[in-house]
């Protein structure tokens, strides 16, 4: 069945335009509780990221779920991983995460966690969905939910991350340059460093509510580089809004993206006879990681984007690591979702172990060439299904020799194809993806 409201990544949008009103989210805290309640007993957790809306998206969340008789913990601002982990630990039947990631603070959304940490299945999603249809009925005023709030929740997360490494584990004399967003790790991702011995220089740790990814954090890297530099860090760290993507800075300001990362922790993994199976990522991993892992007989294969996909591949196959170029990583051996502070965490015990810097790392894995041009399209016919277009791919193909790939998908928020290529020779690689987006625009004109 098609969701009306749930994407690949919950319900997101604009504050202000529906569904990320004040009156949904009562409904859908309702509607939540609801669904819960028929599960038997009923605790839900409540955490969010800095931005402003995250007040009145939890009052109105808040009070839906009290109507439907479902008891409510809050936690304030904490980061997705971390109400993950607490939803597990406070045995409650569902964690609810505020959040609009890396997008700036205009939007919002919500997440929905498993007791288990895990993603929802498909039949709660629907569930939900079809009680948002229903009229809201309030329970009586004895069976209504109680609030309380967790006032120790940072310092549980920080020692969960604390624990995801070894007791012996120090990091006195790394320097560090952190990138907190003005979001959700502001508070504990300096700690949780500075408890193990580096000495960490912070930035972007003052939410006001608005600042929430402008101009840093992982979609926003110059900031970063140019204090890395200056302040002759051994490397920097990079975290979104909500604090479940990383990407890191070398010492020289070079940028390390999620797919080198996610190579760096596989490749220790293996050594030390820890790895479990292969390695997922998605359609748009660079082919550089699937060739360096094939170099070292690590297994890979490819998901649809989307950190949904790539959970739903390793829970399949019973792999642990996972993740996408854009940093979200999945370390599925110590926790269950994607987990930026815990996966910066392995990469600097996989660099301690090495006796490497990041840049030095970072060398064992090429990363190819890769093109992306946007081709925008008027709708009607898939121009990715036209046979002009499967013509062009095939035969492009053909010309690599095996040493490159091709994608074309549709863009899921906007009238666009995407056209990506990627090779060894970047010339020829930016070549052949005008060469396709030209056949595209041709079948959409």
């Amino acid at each position: 069945m098609s969701r009306k409201y749930f994407g690949t990544d919950g319900i997101r949008g604009h504050v202000g335009q529906f569904p990320i009103t004040p009156d949904f989210m009562l409904k859908l805290g309702w509607a939540a509780g609801m669904a819960f309640r028929k599960q038997g007993k009923c605790r839900i957790l409540i955490g969010k990221d800095t931005r402003i809306s995250g007040y009145m998206f939890e009052s109105a969340l808040e009070a839906g779920l009290s109507a439907a008789g479902a008891d409510v913990m809050l936690l304030g601002p904490m980061p997705t991983p971390a109400i993950a982990y607490l939803t597990r630990t406070f045995l409650a039947d569902a964690g609810i995460v505020i959040s609009a990631s890396h997008n700036p603070h205009e939007d919002n959304g919500i997440k929905f966690f498993s007791g288990k940490g895990t993603k929802l299945s498909d039949e709660l999603e629907l569930m939900i969905e079809s009680l948002l249809d229903q009229p809201m009925e309030v329970v009586s005023s004895e069976q209504l939910g109680k609030v309380s709030r967790i006032n120790d929740a940072a310092g549980r997360y920080i020692e969960f991350c604390k624990s995801s490494v070894p007791m012996s584990t120090d990091f006195g004399g790394l320097k560090l340059v952190i990138d907190c967003a003005h979001g959700a790790t502001y508070k504990v991702a300096p700690s949780v460093f500075r408890e193990l011995g580096a000495h960490v220089t912070v930035l972007a740790a003052q939410p006001n509510g608005l600042n929430i990814n402008e101009n840093c954090g992982s979609t926003h890297m110059a900031s970063l580089q140019e204090a890395v530099v200056a302040q002759k860090a051994d490397l920097g760290i990079a975290f979104d809004g909500d604090g479940d993507r990383v990407l890191m800075v070398d010492h020289a300001g070079a940028v390390v993206d999620g797919d080198e990362l996610l190579f760096l922790i596989a490749r220790d993994l293996l050594r030390r006879g820890k790895l479990q199976g292969g390695v997922v990522g998605t359609l748009m991993s660079n082919l550089g990681l699937e060739l360096a892992l094939k170099e070292l007989d690590i297994p890979f294969v490819r998901a649809k984007v989307g950190d949904r996909y790539v959970m739903s591949e390793l829970q399949t196959r019973d792999w642990a690591i996972g993740g996408e170029n854009s940093g979200h990583i999945v370390c599925g051996h110590l926790t269950t979702t994607g987990d930026a502070i815990i996966s910066a965490l392995q990469v600097l015990l996989a660099l301690q172990r090495g006796g490497e810097s990041l840049a030095q790392a970072r060398q064992a894995m090429r990363m190819c060439p890769q093109v992306l041009v946007n081709v925008r399209f008027a709708g009607g016919q898939d121009p990715v299904e036209h046979p002009a277009v499967k013509e062009a791919c095939e035969q492009v193909t053909q010309r690599m020799g095996g040493k490159g790939r091709v994608l074309l998908r549709k863009s899921g928020t906007e009238p666009l194809v995407r056209v990506m290529v990627e090779g060894e020779d970047e010339t020829q690689v930016r070549s052949y993806a005008e060469e396709l987006a030209k056949v595209v625009k041709e079948v959409c004109a």
